[in-house]
């Protein structure tokens, strides 16, 4: 029974450990109706964050700084990136669509 209980309480666990034993995280920002959702995220240092394209047209996730860029991200597709190590807030937009615009908080 202690096996079971084990094994269920893990599935509500949405990170995975990694070899040193820390926890690997992930965000994910979706593009749906030309926005990005959520706008505004805060992620770790170096963490990982996914960006899916749920639009039926061609988007960018670019730092207007120019610390990150997804390059094109066509429709139903992702691409995976790993946030800024440098702690600060990274204004991006999308550069086919320029009034997209969101916010990746380093902290």
């Amino acid at each position: 029974m202690g096996v079971l209980l084990a094994t269920s309480a893990s599935f509500g666990v949405s990170s995975v450990a990694g070899a040193s034993g820390s926890a690997a995280k992930s965000v994910t920002i979706t593009i749906k109706n030309f926005m990005f959702s959520p706008m505004k995220v805060t992620v770790e240092p170096g963490e990982k964050i996914k960006v899916v394209n749920k639009d039926t047209v061609t988007h960018t996730l670019t730092a207007t700084g120019g610390q990150f860029n997804t390059g094109n991200v066509g429709h139903n597709a992702t691409k995976t990136f790993q946030a800024p190590t440098k702690r600060g807030t990274y204004d991006y937009i999308c550069n086919i669509h320029q009034y997209m615009m969101g916010e990746i908080v380093v902290k």
